[in-house]
């Protein structure tokens, strides 16, 4: 599993999008999001597909993002992240 590179990411553009648009990230590169200073999203790509990396306490728990169905549940996971990281 690599690394996505611009078009893979091109592939989820509109994905990204939408977690620009939750603005509490900051996309350091094109698809790496940090929290603060520290690394919390990046995308992978192989052939099963492209998964997202998003930290989970110290680790990272990975979720697939090949389908629009995958992206939704993703993004839920990703507000859920940002809200208990709130709390």
């Amino acid at each position: 599993m690599r690394h996505a590179r611009d078009g893979d990411l091109d592939r989820i553009e509109p994905l990204l999008a939408k977690i620009r648009a939750v603005g509490t990230l900051i996309e350091r590169k094109r698809g790496l999001f940090y929290l603060r200073t520290r690394a919390f999203l990046h995308f992978h790509e192989d052939p099963a597909g492209m998964f997202a990396d998003l930290r989970d306490g110290e680790d990272f728990a990975r979720h697939r993002v090949s389908s629009a169905r995958e992206q939704r549940e993703f993004l839920r996971a990703l507000r859920a992240a940002l809200d208990d990281l709130a709390e």
